[in-house]
């Protein structure tokens, strides 16, 4: 009876260990497996460096679940008055992909392009397909404006182009399109990651478009002068009325003829709101909107002050319709 007994709970206790045993050893070998690409993800991701934080917030986005990009005009720099640090160019150096507007926007990246990163692919995005691109401006006051259905231009030099092409959520789209192209072309192994991210991000850049223009809807006829002319791309798709700029160019100072002269355009056309900009002196436009019935606001068309990362571009063109339409409106 007793050696029965024993024989009953040994029978048991193999029983036991046969239903248990498998649990661990998948646990075990899905832990593994995780590891292995947890470890492994980050080194099969391209090098991807971007140049100022509009475009790093795409490339992110894209990007998402597989790697992050790199960026070089980080936290409250200009690529207006950037120069390139030591940490800057091996970033280029050890580059796979890199992704910049083009020669009209980052002047200093010129030379080091051609020289660090010679073994990169290198992406000007101005040169995307389907982007609208209007040309450069000279001038300080502008005798008429674009309208959102004024017919952009399809093929300036590279010098009569304006660059400030991401304020727009159209081009922004036409972009992500294009930098998708380039990851799954050098990183096919990620390509169904990279399509997935670009499809959501059109989406939301169409969501984005349509709240701006609701956003603006009280305020578009009403004057406003900004600080240098950063803004066309903003004001040709939702048709606000911007009626000149301080400068042409932030590292170029206005001397006291186009002084006189926004100021003339500000009081003749009665300029609701003069705006600055956060990295730039705002003395200037103190001393512009003095004895007049303009107020100031900020308008950061680069996103210096928010965080980089693929949402800073959503913050920055949302910061740019609320900034506008408060200061514009009652």
């Amino acid at each position: 009876m007793l050696y029965r007994n024993i024989s009953q709970l040994n029978r048991r206790r193999d029983a036991m260990i046969h239903r248990t045993m498998p649990r661990p050893i998948l646990l075990l070998i899905a832990l593994c497996v995780l590891c292995f690409w947890t470890v492994r993800a980050p080194l099969a991701a391209p090098r991807v460096v971007a140049s100022i934080k509009p475009v790093h917030a795409l490339v992110a986005g894209v990007m998402a679940g597989v790697g992050t990009p790199d960026l070089l005009v980080a936290g409250a720099g200009s690529p207006h008055t950037y120069t390139l640090k030591p940490s800057d160019a091996a970033h280029l150096d050890q580059a796979n992909v890199v992704f910049w507007i083009g020669p009209p926007f980052e002047n200093f990246l010129v030379g080091p392009m051609a020289s660090l990163a010679s073994k990169a692919t290198v992406v000007a995005l101005i040169d995307t397909p389907d982007l609208q691109l209007h040309p450069a401006r000279n001038a300080g006051a502008w005798e008429s404006q674009p309208r959102a259905d004024e017919a952009p231009s399809n093929g300036n030099a590279p010098g009569d182009v304006d660059g400030h092409i991401w304020l727009d959520p159209v081009n922004a789209k036409a972009m992500v399109a294009a930098i998708t192209r380039t990851l799954v072309n050098i990183d096919p192994a990620n390509a169904a990651r990279y399509s997935m991210n670009a499809a959501d991000l059109a989406t939301r850049l169409d969501s984005l478009n349509n709240e701006i223009s609701r956003t603006l809807g009280t305020v578009r006829t009403k004057p406003f002068v900004v600080f240098h002319d950063a803004y066309q791309y903003f004001q040709a798709r939702y048709g606000v009325n911007a009626v000149g700029a301080i400068t042409v160019s932030p590292d170029r100072l206005p001397g006291a003829r186009r002084i006189a002269g926004v100021r003339e355009k500000i009081v003749s056309l009665g300029a609701v709101c003069v705006f600055a900009e956060p990295q730039f002196e705002p003395k200037l436009v103190r001393t512009l909107v003095e004895g007049t019935q303009a107020r100031i606001g900020v308008l950061d068309p680069e996103g210096t002050t928010a965080e980089s990362g693929q949402e800073l571009y959503f913050t920055l063109m949302r910061n740019l319709a609320n900034n506008m339409a408060a200061c514009l409106g009652p």
